[in-house]
């Protein structure tokens, strides 16, 4: 075994506790850039331990002409953006995978107003050279909905501190529109005023007010807990600090989880969750809105046998590594398929078996590795390969899941 690498063995079927969350990286994100472009006047409270959120901080504070965000997709699709307004000249860079991740749209939108950012490597990629500050030509950005709604985010960011203000046209359907929902909600605590009408989307130039932005706990993290009870003969857990009107899409694991028996109730500042034996388990579900739930529900549905049928999962071959190919590599281990017809993808578990020993690759892919370990309760042993890797959205899961299961 690699030292990188840990081995599970959950011999308690019976498990409870109480395991207190990370804050979500998603809003600590959109916090930090708002916090920048605020000049300081907005403060923020229980900002996310994870990767992602700390090299974008370190970032912030950077003098440095050459900036590396590493793996963090989120950090380079905000500040492409956020660079574009700053009197600077700038590299911005990552890890090999994220030079094979997409960037045109959100470089063509933000060029398309002014902004000088040009490919330094292959076109359409990272890495890329910002010549800031911008001088605005148009206020009016036509951007597809269906690739990233990140894209998106990192336009409305920067919208209040545009000149002319931003009107933004999305064409066609709106891929994770929660998170759209989180950015707007966000800003307007902020004091920033916006127009959503139908398809278009309007932000006139504004200041933003002094606030304290509170992050809320991380619901994707959550939701590998709720997977864990599913699994459980019994158990019983609660998370402080999770509420039922979250800005988060990911809170939809409620829902998706009641299928599988695990029930929540929220009281006393959180959220219980409790396996019960009455379950309806449900056939088709849709990751349109939460792609980040995916492999967390697909890898349940597996080891519980169930010939689910999945869609909305067009987002999640270009994410830390193809997740469609990284999960049907691993599924194959247990005997199950996960089949593309049409971006309609279905689960074949009629040869599901269970290895006396199983090891995961994860491909460079934090939730990779937390939707595969709750079969660690299903299995004698799981290697899960690299496991460190789970540093870029929940630091501390391997040692909840040791506190949990010991």
């Amino acid at each position: 075994m690699s030292s990188s690498n840990i081995v599970l063995s959950i011999h308690r079927h019976t498990l409870s506790g109480t395991i207190k969350l990370t804050g979500s990286k998603s809003q600590s994100n959109r916090a930090l850039i708002m916090q920048a472009l605020s000049c300081g006047k907005i403060k923020i409270e229980n900002l996310s331990e994870a990767l992602d959120t700390t090299a974008l901080q370190q970032i912030l504070h950077s003098k440095s002409i050459t900036l590396d965000v590493g793996p963090a997709g989120t950090a380079m699709r905000f500040l492409t953006a956020y660079y574009t307004l700053q009197q600077a000249e700038v590299i911005l860079t990552g890890s090999n995978r994220m030079k094979q991740r997409p960037i045109g749209i959100l470089v063509d939108a933000l060029n398309q107003i002014g902004a000088h950012i040009s490919y330094q490597e292959n076109k359409g990629y990272p890495p890329l050279q910002i010549k800031g500050p911008l001088k605005q030509v148009s206020y009016q950005v036509l951007i597809r909905g269906d690739i990233s709604s990140q894209y998106i985010s990192a336009l409305l960011l920067i919208a209040p501190q545009l000149p002319m203000g931003l009107e933004l046209k999305i064409e066609g359907e709106l891929t994770s529109r929660p998170y759209v929902e989180m950015t707007l909600a966000m800003l307007e605590q902020a004091g920033i005023k916006h127009v959503w009408n139908k398809s278009t989307i309007r932000i006139s130039h504004q200041d933003f007010n002094t606030c304290t932005i509170y992050v809320e706990p991380d619901w994707s993290a959550a939701s590998y807990w709720y997977s864990i009870a599913a699994l459980a003969d019994e158990a019983e857990f609660f998370l402080p600090g999770l509420n039922s009107y979250s800005l988060q899409g990911d809170r939809k694991i409620v829902e998706i989880m009641a299928h599988f028996g695990v029930t929540s109730r929220f009281q006393n500042g959180g959220v219980f969750l409790k396996k019960e034996s009455k379950t309806s388990v449900c056939k088709q579900f849709d990751f349109k809105e939460c792609p980040d739930l995916a492999q967390t529900v697909i890898v349940c549905c597996a080891a519980l046998g169930h010939d689910a049928t999945f869609t909305g999962l067009e987002t999640l071959k270009i994410k830390e590594t193809d997740r469609i190919q990284a999960l049907q590599n691993e599924l194959a281990k247990l005997g199950v398929k996960l089949i593309e017809n049409h971006q309609v993808y279905q689960l074949d578990c009629s040869a599901l078996h269970f290895p006396s020993r199983l090891i995961i690759n994860t491909y460079d892919d934090h939730r990779m590795a937390m939707a595969f370990a709750p079969l660690a309760l299903m299995i004698k042993e799981i290697e899960i390969e690299d496991a460190q890797v789970v540093i870029k959205s929940y630091p501390h899961f391997w040692d909840d899941l040791m506190h949990i299961t010991n």
